[in-house]
């Protein structure tokens, strides 16, 4: 990587896009180089004197670098301010907190929606396929661009923390503490063909228009609801989708029709119509791709614990829900024995809840307390007041 990129002139801002020169392309995992790479940033908190308090935050699927911020397009809070904030477990008082959006994304982040600079028009299905690997190594010419040699911490959920997995396989000189919640070593047959249901729903909308729906003034909007519907359910455990709607329907009866009769359907519908106002389609397209394709093991002969074997100086934190699966305790498992046998630290927590992958954004206090006293004991090491 260049050592020669400058300071941030907003690093002590609240945020801004950052677009790398010409001639410092990201070479990607397909072959591909893409350049200029712009990487869209929020931050919170101030940069110690020694450049050792840097938390760096990875986002899930459909998040964005606004994590304890009102965003821009919906007006709606942050998505982890239960998490970020004065008081909380990652406190601004205390840490330089980083969040990007991830490549691929909507959000100002280099991704499909983007202007290609060779054309003048929107990238679309001509934006190169990317990964999980491609999104780590974004987000570590950032934090190199901001003058931070190694990151205090780097957390990440659901696909936050298979960033995270790929920053300790790949970059584990740059961190000291690394917190994965929520997540896996790799994308199940399972939940690839989730993924694939919600981009053939996509797909099939006339008004995807074989990805150029910019250029044709349209939107895919009805696909991508569907989509984000079909995704919805699997945030959330059987015991949470019951204990919050049940079969109560909407109105005192029946409608003896296709109308959202019951609470359930209602509440998707809207999941589904939210969603389209603030993603793009063609991002959703990429990003659960770059989901699929990942699997650390066969980045290493197959063997995960070799993914790991340059981190043994890294303290791990893995953290799951017993609800949940979609990224099922058993993952997380496979993640611990991995760190295990390459003599790696880990602490491990399986945090009993009913919410489903959802408790991780949700009000969860044994979440709370495990990463606080995980990144209290980390701090302490580090040196950090």
């Amino acid at each position: 990587m260049p050592k020669s990129l400058p300071i941030l002139p907003e690093v002590e801002t609240r945020g801004g896009i950052w677009r790398f020169p010409v001639d410092q392309p990201l070479r990607l995992e397909s072959g591909a180089a893409l350049a200029p790479l712009e990487m869209a940033y929020q931050t919170y908190g101030v940069l110690n004197e020694a450049r050792s308090n840097a938390v760096l935050v990875c986002h899930a699927l459909t998040g964005d670098q606004h994590l304890a911020s009102t965003h821009p397009v919906t007006g709606k809070p942050g998505w982890w301010m239960r998490v970020v904030g004065p008081g909380l477990p990652l406190d601004p008082d205390r840490y330089f907190i980083i969040c990007a959006n991830v490549l691929g994304g909507c959000m100002g982040s280099s991704g499909p929606a983007s202007t290609n600079p060779e054309t003048g028009e929107v990238y679309g299905l001509s934006f190169p396929m990317i990964t999980i690997g491609d999104m780590a190594r974004a987000q570590a010419m950032l934090v190199e661009a901001m003058g931070i040699e190694t990151l205090f911490a780097v957390v990440g959920a659901s696909m936050g923390g298979m960033q995270v997995l790929q920053w300790a396989a790949d970059f584990p000189e740059r961190i000291f503490s690394a917190v994965c919640i929520g997540a896996a070593p790799r994308h199940s047959a399972q939940n690839i063909a989730f993924h694939e249901v919600g981009r053939q729903a996509i797909m099939a909308d006339p008004d995807w228009r074989g990805g150029a729906y910019v250029k044709a003034g349209v939107r895919p909007e009805k696909g991508l609801a569907v989509a984000r519907m079909a995704a919805h359910i699997t945030y959330l455990s059987e015991t949470a989708l019951q204990r919050k709607f049940g079969r109560e329907l909407q109105s005192d009866g029946l409608s003896w029709g296709f109308n959202a009769d019951f609470q359930v359907e209602s509440y998707l519908r809207h999941q589904g119509a939210s969603f389209v106002d603030r993603f793009d389609a063609n991002s959703y397209l990429y990003i659960t791709r770059a989901l699929d394709y990942f699997d650390l093991a066969s980045q290493h002969d197959g063997v995960l614990a070799k993914a790991f074997q340059r981190a043994r100086d890294v303290r791990f934190c893995v953290l799951s829900f017993s609800s949940d699966w979609l990224y099922a305790t058993s993952e997380s498992r496979d993640i611990v024995r991995a760190l295990n046998a390459a003599g790696c630290r880990a602490s491990f927590a399986e945090i009993r809840t009913d919410k489903g992958h959802d408790a991780i954004f949700l009000e969860e206090p044994a979440l709370d307390s495990a990463l606080r006293g995980f990144l209290a004991s980390a701090a302490e090491k580090r040196g950090l007041k």
